[in-house]
């Protein structure tokens, strides 16, 4: 069996549970992988057979997206150059975790392809999400188009919805409690965060920043750049994560059973609505139309979180289902 399996490459969290993935799809057959994206740090171990410029959204430095450098970013000549260049018709299943390129070329050429992807989850109308107009909602649901849908959430909304696929390498993390604060917010720029983290003098901050590429430390904040390494040990031993409104990291988090507080970039629709999922658990969020974080970071730090997140490790029995069920 020959299984096609292209993976978003913009944000780490697509990459990060494809290594998770690959190899357990690897026992059901032949694997080729497709990466297209321009923002990712985590690195797959595998051969990327297909790496393509793709559409990505440029994460800017002020808490949301860069429309401008998202807009001249984008190639609609390579696109559809790149979706002709995929021999579709030699693979016997094609899994799609939120990457345009080869999902529009399915589409074109009428092959079935099942998305397996948290996006995937926004299909089900059970799924929260804030009751505003939003343009992110079409982009959410044109932006990589397949025939069936396999999705992951923070809890079992719907049939075809299972919860968060946790890598090994966060489940075999030794937990601690060093009493520190683990911060990741890839669209602030990390200057802006130590001014504010610095306002709470008590506690120590290890933050890692796309924006540095060098260690430095400024009162009681730490700055790393990006080390998939050195921040699992920092969340794994962190009194709590204070991230963006992604899905995996929120994930890992909760799954360690650390206090969580999320930020999600203003002007994207899906960090929005894992916000407003994560607040109906009772978790603190910081919305874009708050101008003044302090407050809610006191409170983060100050007060316990009682929480228990179930995320079991089901990844080998879901990938086993949907192969037997879609391969042709």
């Amino acid at each position: 069996m020959k299984i096609l399996y292209a993976i978003q490459g913009t944000g780490n969290g697509h990459v990060s549970r494809a290594r998770e993935i690959v190899p357990i799809l690897q026992q059901h057959g032949e694997v080729d992988l497709l990466i297209s994206g321009t923002q990712v740090d985590v690195k797959l171990a595998q051969e990327i057979k297909y790496r393509f410029h793709g559409f990505s959204f440029i994460f800017g430095k002020k808490g949301g997206v860069d429309h401008y450098k998202t807009w001249k970013n984008m190639n609609l000549f390579q696109f559809k150059k790149d979706m002709q260049s995929i021999p579709l018709r030699e693979y016997n299943l094609i899994l799609n975790d939120f990457e345009p390129i080869s999902a529009w070329a399915c589409r074109m050429q009428g092959v079935e392809s099942v998305s397996l992807s948290h996006q995937a989850s926004f299909k089900s109308k059970k799924v929260p999400r804030p009751k505003t107009v939003d343009w992110g909602k079409l982009i959410l649901s044109r932006y990589a188009p397949t025939t069936h849908h396999v999705g992951f959430h923070f809890d079992r909304y719907d049939d075809f919805i299972y919860t968060p696929v946790i890598r090994s390498e966060i489940r075999q993390l030794s937990k601690s409690n060093l009493g520190h604060y683990t911060v990741y917010l890839p669209a602030i720029d990390d200057r802006d965060l130590v001014n504010v983290l610095k306002e709470i003098p008590q506690v120590r901050w290890e933050v890692f920043s796309k924006h540095t590429k060098t260690a430095y430390r400024d009162a009681n904040v730490f700055v790393e750049p990006i080390n998939n390494e050195k921040f699992n040990q920092s969340m794994a031993s962190c009194e709590g994560l204070f991230t963006g409104g992604g899905f995996e990291g929120p994930a890992e988090a909760l799954h360690l059973g650390k206090k969580l507080l999320v930020a999600p970039m203003r002007f994207q629709y899906e960090q929005q609505c894992n916000a407003f999922a994560l607040k109906q658990f009772g978790l603190p969020v910081i919305w874009g139309s708050d101008k003044n974080w302090i407050p809610k970071l006191k409170e983060f730090v100050n007060n316990p979180q009682e929480h228990v997140f179930n995320f079991p490790d089901e990844t080998a029995a879901i990938i086993a289902h949907t192969v037997n069920t879609f391969a042709r």
